[in-house]
């Protein structure tokens, strides 16, 4: 964990409600990121990070140091986005419209010809589809993992489960995405 980190948890502890908004500051985008992975959805990421972090400022006070704060935040923002997903309303606004923003969780790199360009968007666009048509403990893995970029470990703290659990998935999630991913190309 950072030492800047540290320095704004001590010092929210004191009464700083100030270095909480520096916290904020330092980890949206990564929650965020996180919450549009899990949620494939603008509004409900947002609402979502929003609802992590509100849930991390209530309680950052029992927070002690000997956890990495990163994957602490994320357990709660996985934890909130989990929630999401169970709400009656939510499968509604899952299903994304063709006017929808098109989420890329990838940079492609300039030298791309156009024709590989649009295959890798053709690409993309099918592995988010993929990734909807999982499950979500299955999703949460394979995000974290490969989008996120989060060790075993990590994983295994943010779910509170054991590294052979983390392990198990990750293969059973390869395995669904797989299949995910054969039944939409032959759709096509």
């Amino acid at each position: 964990m950072s030492s800047d980190t540290l320095h704004l948890i001590a010092k929210f502890k004191e009464g700083d409600k100030a270095a909480y908004e520096r916290l904020v500051r330092l980890y949206q985008d990564r929650v965020y990121s996180l919450c549009r992975h899990l949620l494939s959805n603008a509004h409900e990421a947002e609402d979502a990070a929003q609802d992590s972090f509100i849930k991390a400022y209530r309680n950052l006070s029992h927070f002690t140091p000997d956890a990495s704060f990163y994957t602490w935040l994320y357990r709660i923002t996985v934890n909130t986005c989990l929630d999401y997903k169970k709400r009656p309303f939510f499968s509604s606004l899952f299903m994304r419209s063709s006017d929808d923003e098109e989420f890329q969780a990838w940079e492609l790199p300039d030298e791309l010809s156009p024709e590989r360009l649009y295959e890798s968007k053709q690409m993309g666009q099918a592995l988010q589809r993929a990734l909807q048509k999982i499950s979500p403990k299955f999703k949460v893995v394979i995000v974290l993992k490969e989008m996120e970029g989060l060790t075993y470990e990590e994983i295994a703290e943010v779910l509170d489960v054991s590294m052979g659990t983390v392990k198990s998935r990750i293969s059973r999630a390869r395995e669904e995405l797989v299949v995910a991913m054969k039944k939409i190309t032959e759709q096509k």
